[in-house]
């Protein structure tokens, strides 16, 4: 029933623009009409969800009073009133008092014979009500309520309960086997009929009825969400759930489910399993592919994308997925056009060559009227194509980018990113595309994302680098964003000295001294300096001399100060050097940590700073970390609309990486947060993480060293893998093998309780005698702890445990513990100045341990832990080789490393290893790892 035309012919065109809370509470009394008004209290009541939607507030009198005078519409018999009263019902709940005297009457609605629509409603509100504490006494009617023969009726009941779960996960958990029976339950044509009936007296479509019918298996759905929930902790049980339901998977409908969203689902807890157990990768994908011959196309995407993101899958795997999502780019309907698309785009990410068999079906996309599906066909193809298709693919691009919004243009713009390092020789068509769009309207994400990608051409393809500055500081001339523009100056000023002719750069520069504001003007005199101190043209020189003389008049301070320093830089080679031709940085995680420990001390800071504890690294690793973490693929920017399986249930995995540094700083904090081990100190190194057992054993132990002044403490991270068991009082038992090394067992911290799959920690700390003394050692580990039997299903252990022990794999306490990477940016000059502290010795790899040069500089840079430089962890020459080091021993000397290695293709590797320190006991040490 429908009243808009009625209203408009009243006049009455919105009846919510008058609306106040007041005269709502006040024509409440119309609930206590006998007999009712069912039009009149059906405008009441959406009236009553229209404020509660607005936030109205209602205190908990006024909603008590309401409350009470809503349920009194029980006794009407019309289905539509009381939809609507149990929406205000479930609404007023959380502010109302004494609601859950209305169970009664809930429940005499649940119970009734009638196949009501409203049952399914009566039930969300009776769970919605209840207090968790009460939940048993309604637990037989929820129990029956799922086992119903009305799909609606049955998917209310589940859905409460998955809802319930959280408050009461022991009473849940008692309902699996009806939940299990209910996603068994063959589908009623009853329910379908009758609400097929119920939308056409609404005035509904013969297609809602269509879709009311395809989707009244939906109770399939939540009751496999819901039997996750209940074994989610049980990983046999979840393998078991997958193989139960799946059926064997062959031709993609021999399984118990007939529901598509219940059949995706399904998918994803496969592909949970899949993660899990390894092992069963072989009879998953098998799963997986049967279906992909599923009758419905929601479930053949669902399939799909599960195969495309396999971890290393082969080309003949990908094979049918890829063939069906290529039968879909070719669809009416566009939803499975940009489905398909979009799962081939992020495929093209890491396998271009499986995806290029699609291109020619790719290539009709880029005209599609519907622009996403256009971006994501240009950036699939961007990633597949050949060099030879560039220029046709630059010029489609070119005639829609005017059309789409900022966040598929900067899909756009990384998608080209990545080919310019692909394709360099296509630099100049790819570069005139990137300052064209930089003129384009923009907001700041996308000009970034712009001059982000000619910085990596500048940086990685020299034949663009002219061009592409000369095309950047046409962008500061008219470029509205601050930050951009301090972005290109700093670019400027560091590679414009670099180029033949960089006199050019300094007029624009200068421009902005004059131009532009504060920030800004800093900026380029910072960038004016570069040019002063590293140009060997004279004359360069003293043009920028008298133009950072004028930038001392300037009427903000930080720019008379920062063009004072500049001048004086020139005039001092070794502080220019220091200040601004040095390629050092510090490690700024750990610089940031370091500094909030010291303020936080305040008055008890005894000690000035001590900035050497800080690791040094290369201004180029650091902007290598900076674009490790930065996302390649933005694509989920533009596509954040919810899967149509998309559940709670399964649990979203966080893919964020962080950079060794940041790994560095996360331990020194959590070590800090313990007392016993933040007496040691500042942490000087942490290993990487170390395995000690098998990934498919029942423990899952690995260790990271943590290496102090004078201690060392090992950290074993445990994870009990059985459901059935709870380990309490769990110790690490370290046995040395060398009694006499000079190691005393200072500490031990052992884990109160290893549960279920949730990750416990141990620690055991020892401390060196003598502080000159760097043992290297060798630890047996035996895990001991109390066994306690627990019920899988609900997880409750036993009273009475056991002893037990489990024997772990050895440990190595190295040389390169004591040694931390560390950077340096003149190898040459420094390495001469510890010549007196050097230690050599001539040494060789066998064939086996060292099949190439390549293998030999992985192990020796894993023996020592130090900091290969200039690239010189990957050999050029396949035969003869140079390795160099650096790094920072315990004691805060210096060590660097010069390996000269040649490469015979039967004996091996031959290498003279050359150790220099300004203390020659420290260079014997570091060599003494290898020798």
């Amino acid at each position: 029933m429908s009243y808009a035309k009625r209203d408009e012919d009243s006049g009455d065109v919105n009846v919510f623009s008058q609306i106040n809370k007041s005269t709502v509470l006040q024509e409440a009394r119309a609930f206590n009409d006998s007999p009712i008004n069912v039009r009149k209290c059906r405008l009441l009541l959406t009236k009553i969800v229209y404020l509660l939607s607005l936030g109205e507030p209602f205190n908990a009198q006024e909603a008590t009073d309401l409350f009470f005078n809503v349920i009194k519409l029980f006794q009407s018999k019309d289905t539509s009133l009381r939809q609507m009263m149990y929406l205000v019902i479930k609404e007023l709940s959380g502010i109302a008092q004494d609601v859950i005297m209305v169970t009664q009457s809930l429940i005499k609605d649940i119970q009734s014979k009638q196949e009501t629509i409203y049952r399914a409603n009566a039930i969300r509100a009776l769970c919605l009500i209840t207090d968790p504490s009460m939940i048993q006494g309604i637990e037989r009617i929820i129990k029956a309520s799922i086992v119903d023969k009305n799909p609606s009726v049955s998917g209310a009941a589940l859905v409460s309960s998955y809802h319930l779960f959280g408050a009461s996960k022991e009473i849940v958990r008692r309902w699996a086997t009806e939940v299990q029976e209910a996603a068994y339950a063959k589908q009623s044509s009853g329910f379908a009929s009758a609400a097929s009936s119920y939308i056409t007296s609404f005035g509904g479509s013969s297609q809602q009825n269509q879709a009311v019918i395809s989707t009244s298996g939906i109770a399939q759905y939540h009751a496999i969400g819901l039997l996750y929930l209940i074994r989610q902790q049980d990983r046999m049980a979840i393998a078991k759930l997958v193989q139960t339901f799946s059926g064997s998977g062959r031709g993609g409908n021999s399984g118990t489910l007939k529901n598509p969203a219940a059949v995706c689902i399904l998918i994803r807890y496969a592909c949970k399993v899949m993660e899990d157990e390894p092992g069963s990768t072989r009879r998953i994908y098998e799963l997986l592919e049967g279906y992909l011959r599923h009758k419905s196309d929601m479930v053949n995407l669902e399939a799909a994308r599960a195969i495309c993101e396999m971890k290393d899958a082969s080309a003949k795997e990908l094979y049918p997925a890829i063939s069906v999502l290529q039968l879909f780019l070719s669809s009416p309907k566009p939803t499975l056009r940009f489905a398909a698309i979009r799962i081939l785009n992020a495929l093209a990410l890491s396998k271009p060559s499986a995806v290029s068999p699609c291109n020619l079906d790719i290539e009709n996309l880029v005209s599609d009227q519907n622009r996403s599906i256009a971006t994501f066909a240009i950036t699939t193809l961007l990633k597949t194509g050949n060099e030879a298709s560039v220029d046709r693919l630059m010029k489609q691009i070119s005639s829609f980018m005017g059309e789409i919004s900022d966040e598929f243009k900067v899909i756009v713009v990384e998608a080209i990113r990545s080919l310019c390092m692909k394709f360099p020789n296509k630099q100049a068509v790819m570069l005139n595309f990137l300052s064209g769009v930089l003129r384009d309207e923009g907001g700041y994400e996308f000009k970034k994302a712009v001059v982000e990608a000619i910085f990596d051409m500048v940086r990685h393809i020299p034949e663009s680098k002219d061009a592409a500055l000369s095309y950047l500081c046409e962008f500061i001339e008219d470029c509205e964003f601050t930050k951009l523009s301090v972005r290109v100056l700093h670019m400027l000023g560091t590679e414009g000295p670099k180029t033949p002719t960089p006199t050019k750069y300094i007029r624009y520069i200068y421009n902005r001294v004059i131009l532009e504001n504060s920030i800004i003007r800093g900026a380029a005199v910072s960038a004016l300096a570069k040019f002063g101190t590293n140009c060997p043209d004279a004359s360069v020189k003293q043009s920028v001399k008298v133009l950072l003389a004028r930038c001392q008049d300037d009427v903000d301070d930080e720019v008379r100060d920062r063009a004072t320093l500049a001048l004086e830089m020139m005039k001092n080679d070794q502080l220019a050097k220091l200040y601004s031709v040095d390629d050092s940085t510090f490690a700024l995680p750990i610089l940031e940590r370091e500094l909030v420990e010291y303020v936080n001390l305040g008055s008890n800071n005894t000690k000035a700073f001590n900035l050497s504890s800080v690791p040094v690294i290369s201004k180029s690793q650091e902007e290598e970390e900076r674009r490790r973490n930065r996302p390649q693929d933005l694509t989920t920017v533009a596509t954040a609309s919810p899967h149509p399986s998309s559940t709670p249930a399964t649990p979203q995995a966080d893919h964020k990486s962080n950079s060794q540094l940041d790994q560095q700083a996360a331990y020194a904090d959590a070590l800090a947060a313990i007392p016993e081990i933040a007496a040691f100190g500042a942490l000087f190194k942490s290993s990487a993480k170390i395995e000690v057992t098998e990934s498919e054993t029942e423990y899952a132990v690995h260790c990271i060293k943590h290496t102090f002044a004078k201690h060392i403490v090992f950290q074993f991270n445990c994870v009990n893998t059985l459901n059935d068991q709870l380990l309490e009082d769990v110790e690490m038992i370290m046995q040395i093998d060398d009694e006499e090394a000079g190691l005393v067992r200072v500490l031990e911290i052992p884990a109160p309780k290893l549960e279920y799959d949730i990750p416990g920690q141990i620690y055991v700390a020892y401390e060196r005698e003598d502080v000159d003394d760097f043992p290297i050692a060798s630890f047996t580990n035996t895990l001991k702890f109390v066994i306690k039997d627990c019920d899988p299903t609900t997880g409750e252990p036993d009273e009475e445990g056991y002893e037990d022990e489990y024997q772990v794999e050895e440990i190595d306490l190295l040389t390169s513990d004591y040694i931390r990477p560390t950077y340096v940016s003149n190898f040459e000059e420094e390495f001469q100045a510890f010549a007196e502290g050097e230690a050599i010795e001539t040494l060789a790899l066998d064939r086996e341990k060292a099949p190439s040069l390549q293998a030999a500089c992985t192990a020796i840079i894993d023996l020592l832990g130090m900091q290969p430089l200039d690239d010189t962890s990957l050999p050029r020459n396949p035969n003869v080789h140079t390795l160099i080091m650096a790094g920072t021993f315990l004691t805060g000397e210096k060590v660097l490393a010069r390996c000269r290695m040649t490469f015979n293709s039967s004996s091996g590797v031959a290498f003279e290893m050359s150790v220099r320190s300004e203390d020659a006991t420290i260079s014997q040490i570091v060599l003494s790892a290898i020798a």
